[in-house]
């Protein structure tokens, strides 16, 4: 947006001021695009060094597969159609639990952030709940939902409560209170408070919490599939190590980074899109 002056019939007074909206230059594009592309460097550079040393021999295959190997292999398994199925299967899993557990998170944090009541309610408990390990609850789960789907997804749900929580908390908590004073003193109600100048205040803190679950959702795909899976990228890891397959073991560990950096970029993309002006204030910070 830039500020210009203008003169003509209808306003005859000279250098009256005008805001004209300019549209975003698509070099500015280019180059956002060109630094999301960078990120990539990091991770190209130490697949060839890795390729390199299984070449020349420095690594033998028993240790660690080719790069090459890996690639061979998630090919393979994809014309299989094995690949495909453990994709579908852990994707449900991953995605039901997200909701229910963010889900439970965005609204256990908005209700602490905005009343002091739910905050000694229930934030001891949840921050007690944080600490224990995740695989000491597995047994309970088992014994408590049994072994089908509802363990699986229940674990996801529990590990996606707390980072959407403590950033939801944090986001409401941490907006300035003179500007709620402000709007008060102008009639608006709490509910409209709460969703007109709170909830786009906190958003920032609230993507940064969901970006954070959704790859804890992957992780603990890992640990939920111990429950008695026949299927999933979690199960097509562990399943293979009888026959010590190092290239599978490899290839779903390669599947998980770019899974993970897939989720990355769609919460980037979304965020960007849910909040222009935010990024507009990174973009100048740079």
């Amino acid at each position: 947006m830039t500020v210009e002056t203008f003169t003509d019939a209808r306003h005859p007074a000279p250098g009256r001021l005008a805001l004209k909206l300019t549209p975003k230059p698509r070099e500015g594009r280019i180059r956002l695009v060109s630094a999301d592309a960078s990120r990539l460097l990091l991770p190209i550079v130490l697949l060839l060094i890795w390729q390199g040393a299984c070449s020349f021999g420095f690594v033998g295959p028993r240790t660690l597969e080719s790069p090459l190997t890996v690639a061979q292999t998630l090919v393979e398994l994809t014309a299989s159609g094995v690949l495909w199925e453990s994709l579908v299967a852990s994707f449900k899993r991953a995605g039901l639990g997200f909701l229910i557990g963010g889900g439970l998170g965005l609204l256990l944090g908005v209700v602490a952030g905005l009343s002091r009541t739910g905050e000694r309610a229930y934030d001891a408990l949840l921050q007690m709940l944080r600490m224990v390990p995740f695989l000491a609850v597995i047994p309970l789960f088992v014994i408590w939902f049994g072994v089908d789907e509802e363990p699986k997804i229940l674990l996801i749900a529990l590990a996606c409560i707390f980072p959407v929580y403590l950033n939801t908390f944090s986001g409401v908590r941490n907006v300035d209170p003179k500007i709620i004073e402000a709007a008060t003193v102008f009639g608006m109600r709490r509910s409209a408070i709460a969703t007109q100048i709170v909830a786009p205040l906190a958003l920032p803190s609230i993507m940064v919490g969901i970006r954070y679950a959704m790859g804890v959702a992957l992780l603990s795909l890992v640990a939920a599939e111990q429950v008695n899976a026949t299927s999933g990228i979690g199960y097509l890891a562990l399943n293979p190590r009888a026959s010590l397959r190092t290239d599978i073991i490899l290839g779903v560990v390669l599947l998980y980074s770019v899974l993970g950096l897939f989720v990355d970029f769609l919460i980037r993309t979304a965020q960007d899109r849910l909040l222009p002006w935010h990024r507009t204030i990174l973009e100048k910070a740079r």
